[in-house]
């Protein structure tokens, strides 16, 4: 059935007559088809054809044609667009072109990629080609004997920038044979390379340049994303060298519907009486079960590992019902899988094996998953990029398509139902990191001298701050300084001081207690609040509960036990104002930005009955506490001006939590992070300023850059916040405006209503809100918006 029909049809029962807030048609494209350009060797041409791309489309020969001549390239163009043949044309051609007499490497490329899966189905990609080029995946999977025929013979590489980083850099000299002949290298869905991850990225690429430079090579850089804001600008900042964006899309693609669903309130309250929203995951559960059952290829997209088991699992349960064959052809599928279990689910997938599947953004990147009819989203995705990354998913074969997305009990997703506005009429973000913050350059520029002495002039290379940063590694007694440039002294490996991905600490493995068999694992920031003793914890529909945690070792032990309850955490925050880099007046408030630390400690669990989700007890715990020095941007209110307003002193705290909370829900609109990217501490008079305030803070050390967009966009971010609180249906304060889900002091105290009134004050001075541009500069969208 057309696109919107399913939409509708979804939401045509009695009982969800109210759900479906929206619906916004993205109409077809036409392809635009052009010739084979004549470098094409005839042996990559034939091979094309038989995979049916007789005539290649606009784009894609326009970003192989300008690589080709040496062109630094973004192809920011739609999902689904075939960005992939844009990069693989000109490689495919450089390898085969190169070649000697005897077949020997002639010319290299490094394929790089922000997940395994991605590069696993490029890999599948290339060999259905057929062609007679040596490729091979080069990952944490990876055994002995594969890493060594890689390194010896390997023409198409294709890896991340993880093992580029612990791999190919530091033993450059044993990859010599790569890097001499590297002639191209690919940076596939470069949007995703954001925060402190894109920062470290862009820090991994200068040491290539400089270790391919090292061996004579100076490869060409071809970057693709459908969703990345500025692109000629964000390639730069990643790469360090000027790049040419090809943005217009010369792709088919079908229609799209794309529905916003709102869950109905329930009849319960929480514990502090506000109503109680049906939770996303629960009617995602239903939807899919509902698509599944006719015979829709759906892939629900869950924010949270323990959302995605929640989800398949319900699903499977309610299909059951309807016919036993069904519960088997849905899964789940998130981080944490082993490598076989992924390329298991990955390949039931592609096969139509599986109509349903639950996953969390590991498979929102690039993947190629043909046939899908629908998308569904169990939450926003964080920003509007993640967003219509998930969204195009859907009607890869060209075929009409539907996209849903439910929205979560939390002050965002409830704007977004309420605002179409906000999410189909603004651009995607600007991608925001910072490769001079000392906390990730120190690291890069320790394993750049280990992988060849630094010189003064190498240090261009790395940025302005990168003198001042080597000083204070010699200070360190990291590096040392000798006619030659400045060594590594140590015998570890400099690479090891840090992880690309990790939000700070060392990944803790989760072991099960009767096998030995390693779980999953969770990443060093989430190892107190998820995996401290007694902790419930799900994997592959399994419950298991911790029985001991050795923070020395990295270790948790799990026993397989269903007792019956979920588990959070309660957590204590504490930061001081350290330096003010910038401020601004708003009347007698004042606005600022600067260096934070942070300081936490998860002091207790509480312990939650499934179904009802009550408070069944709390147990107390005794964990070190985590310092984290980052950048923050907070306001302040004097007494006066709250005086003024008709607050009284013991209204503070209330309100204060309550703006906090809805601030940091809101500031994903504003600047290209996650709600779980940051944190914030409110007090009714901080010792730091002597005044009410309100402090919002990025989560990962140095910072990322989130607070300074927050500074840079506070008027727009602040109404937004005042909005959202104002027009929420509840009466004193709900998940859908002021409480949050990340609370330490479990939503304790808040005052909506005196929120409201505390925001007015602050904002009665603040200037006009900035314009649509400082939200982000119009990126081609993977499918361009346009009302129905």
């Amino acid at each position: 059935m057309p696109a919107d029909d399913l939409v509708r049809a979804l939401a045509a029962p009695a009982s969800r007559a109210d759900r479906l807030t929206h619906v916004r048609v993205v109409p077809a494209r036409e392809a635009q088809p052009v010739e084979w350009p004549e470098w094409t060797p005839p042996e990559v041409r034939a091979a094309y054809e038989r995979r049916g791309v007789r005539r290649p489309w606009s784009h894609q020969i326009e970003a192989a044609s300008a690589a080709w001549h040496g062109e630094h390239v973004v192809l920011a163009t739609g999902t689904a667009s075939g960005k992939s043949l844009g990069f693989a044309l000109p490689a495919l051609s450089a390898v085969l072109a190169g070649r000697g007499a005897r077949g020997s490497r002639g010319a290299s490329v490094l394929y790089l990629a922000p997940t395994k899966a991605l590069a696993h189905d490029q890999l599948g990609a290339l060999g259905d080609l057929g062609l007679s080029v040596r490729a091979a995946t080069h990952d944490g999977d990876s055994g002995h004997e594969e890493r060594d025929w890689n390194r010896d013979h390997a023409e198409y590489l294709l890896t991340n920038p993880d093992m580029l980083h612990r791999s190919l850099l530091p033993q450059h000299e044993r990859w010599a044979g790569l890097w001499r002949s590297l002639r191209f290298v690919v940076v596939d869905e470069c949007h995703h390379y954001r925060g402190v991850f894109g920062a470290h990225v862009a820090q991994v690429l200068r040491r290539l340049r400089r270790v391919a430079a090292a061996h004579g090579a100076s490869p060409t850089f071809v970057l693709a994303s459908a969703t990345v804001a500025e692109p000629e600008q964000a390639a730069y900042r990643l790469t360090g060298l000027p790049v040419r964006a090809i943005t217009r899309d010369g792709s088919p693609h079908g229609a799209v519907a794309v529905g916003l669903w709102e869950p109905p309130l329930t009849s319960f309250t929480d514990d502090f009486g506000a109503p109680v929203r049906r939770s996303a995951a629960s009617e995602t559960a239903e939807l899919l079960a509902d698509l599944v059952t006719t015979g829709t290829r759906t892939l629900a997209f869950v924010r949270s590992r323990r959302g995605v088991e929640q989800v398949a699992a319900s699903t499977a349960q309610m299909l059951a019902d309807v016919d036993p064959g069904l519960p088997s052809r849905v899964a789940a599928y998130r981080g944490g899988y082993l490598p076989e279990e992924r390329r298991e689910i990955e390949t039931q997938l592609r096969s139509g094996a599986l109509l349903g599947l639950a996953a969390t953004n590991a498979l929102e990147l690039g993947i190629d998953v043909s046939g899908l009819d629908a998308v569904l989203l169990a939450g926003f995705a964080g920003t509007r990029a993640g967003f219509w990354q998930q969204v195009g998913r859907a009607g890869r074969d060209l075929q009409d398509a539907t996209a849903l997305l439910v929205a979560r009990d939390d002050p965002l997703d409830t704007y977004l139902v309420h605002h179409p506005e906000a999410l189909f009429d603004r651009p995607v973000e600007a991608s925001v990191f910072d490769p001079a913050n000392p906390h990730v350059l120190g690291p890069h520029l320790a394993a750049a001298a280990q992988e060849i002495p630094l010189t003064s002039a190498d240090l261009e290379l790395f940025g302005a701050t990168a003198a001042n940063v080597v000083d204070a590694l010699v200070g360190y007694g990291l590096l040392r300084r000798r006619p030659r440039g400045w060594f590594w002294t140590s015998r570890d490996r400099a690479c090891d001081l840090t992880d690309l991905r990790s939000t700070g600490g060392t990944q803790c493995q989760l072991v099960e207690e009767e096998t030995g068999r390693v779980v999953g694992t969770v990443d060093g920031a989430r190892v107190h609040s998820t995996a401290h003793e007694g902790a419930v914890y799900v994997h592959r529909g399994e419950t298991y509960v911790v029985t001991s945690l050795d923070l020395d070792e990295h270790v948790a032990v799990l026993r397989r036990r269903d007792p019956g309850y979920t588990t959070s955490a309660r957590e204590s925050f504490d930061v001081r104002l350290v330096e003010e880099r910038a401020h601004q007046m708003w009347g007698e408030s004042r606005l600022a930005t600067g260096r934070v630390e942070v300081t936490s400690q998860v002091t207790s669990f509480l312990r939650r009955a499934v179904p009802g989700g009550e408070v069944i007890g709390e147990e107390l715990l005794d964990l070190p506490e985590q310092r984290l020095e980052t950048t923050g941007v907070w306001w302040t209110v004097p007494d006066d001006a709250w005086q003024r307003a008709g607050l009284d002193p013991a209204d503070l705290p209330g309100a204060a939590h309550a703006a906090e909370h809805c601030s940091i829900g809101l500031l994903p609109l504003f600047a290209t992070c996650d709600r779980w990217d940051i944190g914030g501490v409110s007090t009714a008079r901080h010792p730091d300023t002597g005044q009410l305030t309100v402090v919002v803070h990025d989560g990962h050390p140095g910072g990322a850059g989130f607070a300074e967009r927050g500074y840079a966009t506070a008027a727009a971010w602040l109404r937004a916040t005042l909005e959202t609180i104002r027009a929420c249906e509840c009466v004193d304060g709900c998940p859908s405006c002021v409480q949050s889900p990340k609370c330490g002091n479990q939503n304790n105290p808040l005052d909506k209503a005196a929120a409201v009134r505390l925001l007015e004050v602050l904002l009665a001075d603040a200037p006009p809100a900035a314009p649509e541009a400082a939200l982000g500069t119009q990126a081609d969208l993977p499918l361009a918006p346009a009302t129905s």
